[in-house]
């Protein structure tokens, strides 16, 4: 059994990542300082799986104590690094503590894993990094555009580092997943998509506006030159996305892979707009959203969607779930 660390592991796509990994046979520990996350999210893994998962109350960028979780979890085989800050909206506002945040605890944890002789990496990237690019799909060989945030940026930088990184250390297997938009939550409604500062993400603002959270749903342009005005994202359920982490993991250890350091796009290929999505909700639940069209965003690109071929070639992976699933599984979430 391969012992994993999965960093931000209270996270909203780290826990899941956790179910899916235990679930197919993993070993799994966390760490996530709680900044952005609740340990209450542990206690509904512990539910879906029977047996509890430690965590290490630790902030990554702080080297020594990132170092005492591999001398404590000295069989750990492979990483999944989601720990960073991930708010777009935030990151144009505060971008010092992004780029210190996100790319400091990056090295950290990799210099770990050089120095702990880990084997597998896998780091979570995004979509963000192609840019307002005017290629769609987007492929794993689209040029990478200027960045619309902070954030983004961080995510073009780490995946720079890394690349580097596997250069100087080749014994090390990485793979760079870039996805999408994840969106809903676990079928049980036991975890979820539960932000600890204000929704700033489509669905969880959809599910606190039916919820009487907030009094209207606000679209950031309509405008764009889209189908309905509105921009185009590519949502992908959370425990597709989960999936794609494991088989990751499963393609390094028995050594698939071509090169040391390789690139995914995980999405599920089609463009869903905003308007599109929120229809959607309405669908499954039954209720009207009382909607307000707005300026558009700074930091919002148009239209963003994959071609995840070489995922589903390589990995073996297809998604699973539509973007009714996604909006069924996160209105249960919300009603239990």
């Amino acid at each position: 059994m391969s012992k994993i660390l999965v960093t931000g592991g209270c996270g909203y796509i780290g826990s899941h990542a956790i179910v899916d990994l235990v679930q197919h046979g993993y070993e799994v520990v966390s760490a996530d300082s709680l900044i952005r996350s609740s340990i209450k999210q542990l206690d509904g893994v512990t539910e879906i799986l029977g047996c509890p998962i430690k965590n290490y109350l630790v902030d990554l960028c702080d080297k020594e104590a990132t170092r005492r979780i591999f001398e404590a979890e000295k069989d750990i085989t492979g990483v999944i690094h989601f720990a960073a800050l991930k708010s777009v909206g935030e990151s144009v506002f505060e971008p010092t503590l992004y780029y210190t945040n996100n790319l400091t605890s990056l090295v950290n944890v990799l210099e770990c894993c050089a120095e702990f002789g880990v084997k597998q990496f896998i780091f979570s990237s995004s979509c963000s990094v192609y840019g307002n690019t005017t290629e769609l799909p987007v492929t794993e060989n689209t040029p990478l555009q200027k960045t619309e945030s902070p954030y983004a940026h961080t995510k073009q930088i780490g995946e720079g580092i890394i690349e580097h990184f596997a250069k100087r250390y080749t014994d090390i297997r990485f793979i760079l997943l870039r996805y999408f938009n994840p969106a809903g939550a676990h079928p049980s409604g036991l975890i979820g998509e539960s932000p600890l500062v204000e929704a700033t993400n489509l669905v969880p603002v959809v599910i606190e506006t039916a919820l009487g959270k907030r009094p209207q749903l606000s679209v950031f342009g309509t405008d764009y030159a889209t189908r309905d005005g509105s921009c185009i994202r590519d949502y992908i359920h959370i425990m597709d996305l989960a999936a794609a982490h494991t088989k990751s993991l499963d393609y390094l250890i028995v050594e698939k892979n071509e090169t040391n350091c390789e690139v995914f796009n995980v999405g599920i290929g089609q463009g869903v707009t905003v308007l599109e999505a929120i229809n959607a909700f309405e669908k499954i639940s039954n209720l009207k959203l009382n909607v307000f069209k707005t300026d558009r965003r700074l930091g919002d690109i148009e239209a963003i969607y994959a071609d995840y071929s070489l995922a589903k070639k390589h990995l073996g992976w297809t998604p699973q779930y539509s973007i009714e699933d996604i909006m069924q599984t996160a209105w249960k979430r919300a009603n239990r």
